[in-house]
């Protein structure tokens, strides 16, 4: 009974049920939710499942699909999946072929963010040290569209604040699905060129989708990758994007960025006239308390009275010289006396007399030498000390041909404390001259 029954063989069978996957209407678009399981990584085509509390399917995502996605799927991720139901042949196993894919009850877009965050913040990529944004800035790369409020409100800013600066902009797109490459181009030309200090990138608001090329981690890497400082603006100051995270510097708005890059001209020109005052009030001062120190020495009991520098010194000399004449005298009757002693031994002991007066006119001589030398070196000893003291005297200055000019019983040292046409007692070495003076003149260099 059986030989009359058609038996089919496993491929017929599954091409049939294919077919039949295929003409399905409902099959052909189907929206699924469910979590993803056994999900891994690869070069090209994923391959995962979606499953719930009570079932389990096959997926499977082209390349073409799997590029487009803002996120990436992570395992045990709850999401939104469409596309259509199919028949894989070789194993007779059904599955999804998924087309579109979205976080079920997060947004693609918020996800992908905090993923790549997340990434960044690991890498402690958002711990590197910040460039310094230039305090004097010559030249300022802008990189933005063209037209906008963007590019106008930082002009403005800009010729506001500090006119003597350069801005070139880098024209760029800043929105839609060739923005994050033209922004990275963009990046890549100022540091090219290099004569830069600083680079202000940003755009104005817009939703999430509009401000999605400075989320794009390839225009973070070329932030970072920058050799000059950027200040990135992007939004409105309740936005946050990735570049504004990286960047050196963030402002919440583009008039914001003008300011954070520039200095306030006239502040600084106000500040340098302040500092220029007090520049000049320090000197007065300072000048002012070195005259008050001049007046106190010139009024001085020294200054006024020289002399009594030295009558020290004169009073010592005069002992010194007392003293060496005492000495003198003593010693002369010192050897005196001794040479009596020696004459009267003489006298008892009855040598022979000729050896011992020549020895004793011998000694005689050697003791007027000795004496002689000894005055004489003392004396000169004297002299040279009078001669020093001399020299101090005000009276050798007056020999070198200087005068002391005083009025009115005070000393004169500048022209500006003469007094027109009162006496002048003015005194040489040999006596003082009585005059008035008509005119003065103060040197240039006072």
């Amino acid at each position: 009974m059986t030989r009359n029954l058609e038996y089919l063989t496993v491929s017929v069978l599954t091409k049939y049920l294919k077919r039949k996957f295929e003409a399905d209407p409902y099959l052909k678009r189907v929206y699924l939710t469910g979590e993803i399981s056994n999900f891994r990584l690869r070069p090209k085509h994923q391959y995962f499942s979606l499953k719930d509390q009570r079932a389990k399917i096959s997926a499977i995502m082209f390349q073409s699909a799997f590029a487009k996605l803002k996120f990436r799927p992570e395992e045990g991720m709850k999401v939104l999946v469409s596309g259509y139901v199919s028949l894989y042949e070789a194993s007779g196993q059904y599955q999804i072929y998924v087309d579109t894919m979205q976080p079920d009850g997060v947004g693609a877009l918020y996800q992908a963010f905090e993923q790549l965050k997340t990434k960044l913040q690991e890498e402690g990529v958002f711990n590197l040290p910040k460039r310094l944004i230039s305090k004097f800035p010559q030249r300022i790369a802008v990189i933005t569209s063209p037209s906008g409020a963007v590019l106008r409100d930082i002009v403005t800013t800009v010729q506001r604040r500090f006119p003597i600066v350069q801005l070139v902009l880098f024209p760029t797109q800043v929105q839609g699905t060739q923005a994050a490459d033209s922004l990275v181009q963009q990046l890549a030309r100022v540091n090219e060129l290099g004569n830069f200090d600083t680079i202000i990138m940003g755009r104005g608001g817009g939703s999430i989708e509009d401000l999605w090329p400075f989320n794009e981690e390839r225009v973070a890497r070329a932030i970072l990758a920058s050799q000059i400082p950027v200040i990135s603006s992007v939004g409105h100051e309740t936005d946050t994007t990735i570049s504004d995270l990286v960047a050196d510097l963030r402002a919440p708005t583009p008039t914001a960025a003008a300011e954070l890059a520039t200095p306030d001209l006239q502040q600084l020109l106000f500040d340098l006239q302040q500092l220029r005052t007090n520049l000049l009030q320090a000197v007065r001062v300072y000048l002012q308390h070195k005259r008050q120190q001049l007046d106190i020495y010139q009024q001085s009991y020294l200054f006024q009275h020289p002399q009594t520098l030295y009558q020290d010194y004169l009073q010592r000399v005069d002992q010194l010289t007392t003293k060496l004449e005492t000495q003198t005298m003593q010693l002369i009757q010192t050897q005196r006396q001794h040479w009596r002693i020696l004459q009267q031994s003489l006298q008892y002991t009855q040598p022979k007399i000729s050896p011992l007066q020549e020895q004793v006119q011998q000694l005689q001589n050697n003791l007027q030498l000795n004496y002689d030398h000894y005055l004489g070196q003392q004396r000169q000893n004297v002299g040279n000390l009078i001669k020093n003291l001399d020299n101090l005297s005000p009276l050798k200055t007056l020999q070198r041909g200087y005068a002391v000019v005083s009025q009115a019983g005070q000393p004169l040292t500048k022209v500006a404390k003469l007094q027109l046409k009162l006496p002048l007692t003015i005194k040489l070495q040999d006596g003082v001259i009585e005059a008035q003076v008509e005119n003065s003149k103060e040197s240039d260099h006072g």
